[in-house]
């Protein structure tokens, strides 16, 4: 949407979040919120939140808050919550298997249609998602209109399967590879590093324990 394509990346990686809570809320019945009680329900500051929210207009109303009804329809609307996305995953290895098994349980629009691996997988059905060949990629991305692929395969492929993807019409990448693959204008990449996550966290672990316990 062009929403979207306006507003920061920051912000966007937050709707999904704030798109979850409200689902949460309306389920229990809850008509109305403030950017306070949403800051301490989302671990977002206040005004954070209503940057966030200021880049779609006028979403609340001073001294009310924020409906949660409409908030949800229309945050379902700019996150495309009403189109079911078909993803692909490339590699069935132990993180793609944990992948296929977790299949976005949380989301209620997307889903790992087909995955692609070479070895004694390949056609099986894994998690009710069918493992194809590899040398059925491109085929398969461009029948089943795929725009979206999880790339988890070794690093010295992760560059030509990316091209492959790419010719196949895919337009978002989500590599879980160390290797910072290259794509045109026009293609999208969400580098996923565990192994940098968890040594960013070891350090603030170490460096600033003393600040976040207070001592």
């Amino acid at each position: 949407m062009d929403e979207q394509a306006k507003i920061p990346r920051a912000t966007a990686k937050r709707l999904p979040i704030y798109y979850r809570y409200l689902t949460f809320l309306n389920d229990a019945g809850t008509n109305r919120i403030s950017s306070a009680e949403l800051a301490e329900a989302t671990k977002f500051d206040a005004a954070t939140i209503r940057r966030d929210f200021s880049y779609f207009g006028a979403l609340g109303k001073r001294g009310y808050g924020y409906d949660v009804e409409a908030l949800l329809e229309f945050f379902a609307k700019v996150l495309d919550q009403n189109s079911l996305i078909n993803v692909a995953l490339i590699g069935v290895g132990h993180l793609g298997q944990a992948l296929l098994n977790f299949n976005f349980h949380q989301s209620s629009n997307m889903r790992i249609a087909a995955a692609f691996d070479i070895n004694e997988n390949r056609g099986k059905i894994l998690s009710g998602v069918p493992i194809y060949d590899m040398n059925e990629l491109e085929e398969q991305i461009k029948a089943q209109r795929i725009n979206i692929a999880i790339l988890t395969v070794p690093q010295g492929v992760a560059q030509e399967i990316t091209d492959t993807l790419v010719a196949a019409g895919v337009k978002g990448i989500m590599n879980f590879t160390p290797l910072r693959v290259s794509v045109p204008k026009g293609v999208r990449v969400q580098n996923v590093d565990l192994t940098n996550e968890l040594q960013t966290l070891v350090y603030f672990i170490q460096n600033y324990a003393s600040i976040t316990t207070g001592k």
